[in-house]
C-alpha cells in the first residue's frame, strides 16, 4: 500500500514514476508536466528546431514503453535524459539516412528520350520508382524514411530481425538508384 500523501504536498519523480508502472496514467500525465519543457530546451540546445517537439513525444512514449522494466536506480530525470539522447541519436541517422536517399533520388539520370513512362523532363516519380520494389523492400523504405522510424522499431512491426531490416534498406536503395537511373 502506497504512504499517504498529505494534502499541498508535492509528490516526487520516483513516486510517480511508481504509480505510472502500476498503470496511473494521472501520473505519468504529471510527469510528462514537469518534464516536457526541460526536455523541449534540451533538444533545443541540441540544434532542432522545428522538429523539438516531436522528439520530446518520442522521449515520454519510450518512458512509456519502458514504465514495465524502470527501476529507479538513479534520479527519473537521468533515465529521461538518457532515452533523450536515444531518441536524438535515432533523429540524426533517420536523418542522415533521409539526406542519402534524397540525393541518390535526386540525381539526375541521363536523358532518354525514347521512354514513354516517363515524365517529360526524363526522370522517373519517385512515388513510380518506389512503387517498382518489392514489397518487402518498399515496407522498409516506407516506414524509415516517411512514418521515421527506428530500424529496431521496424524490425519489431514487421517481425523481422534488425539485420534484415538494414539489408532490405540497401537493397532497396541500390534498386531505386537503379530504378531512377533507368538501368
Amino acid at each position: 500500500m502506497e504512504p499517504e500523501i498529505p494534502a499541498g504536498t508535492e509528490i516526487d519523480d520516483r513516486l510517480l514514476m511508481a504509480r505510472a508502472c502500476q498503470g496511473d496514467r494521472d501520473a505519468f500525465a504529471e510527469l510528462v508536466r514537469r518534464h516536457q519543457r526541460p526536455l523541449l530546451n534540451f533538444f533545443r540546445h541540441c540544434g532542432v528546431s522545428r522538429d523539438a517537439e516531436d522528439l520530446v513525444q518520442l522521449t515520454f512514449v519510450r518512458l512509456y514503453r519502458y514504465r514495465d522494466r524502470y527501476t529507479p536506480r538513479a534520479k527519473l530525470t537521468t533515465f529521461l535524459y538518457l532515452l533523450a539522447r536515444q531518441v536524438w541519436i535515432d533523429e540524426l541517422r533517420r536523418r542522415h539516412r533521409e539526406e542519402r536517399l534524397r540525393r541518390g533520388l535526386e540525381a539526375e539520370p541521363a536523358p532518354d528520350t525514347g521512354a514513354a513512362d516517363r515524365p517529360e523532363n526524363g526522370r522517373m516519380d519517385v512515388a513510380q520508382a518506389l512503387a517498382a520494389l518489392p514489397e518487402g523492400l518498399r515496407l522498409v523504405v516506407v516506414m524509415s524514411i516517411y512514418q521515421h522510424l527506428p530500424y529496431a522499431e521496424i524490425a519489431t512491426a514487421l517481425r523481422i530481425p534488425v539485420g534484415t531490416v538494414k539489408s532490405r534498406m540497401f537493397n532497396a536503395l541500390r534498386q531505386l538508384r537503379q530504378i531512377m537511373e533507368g538501368t
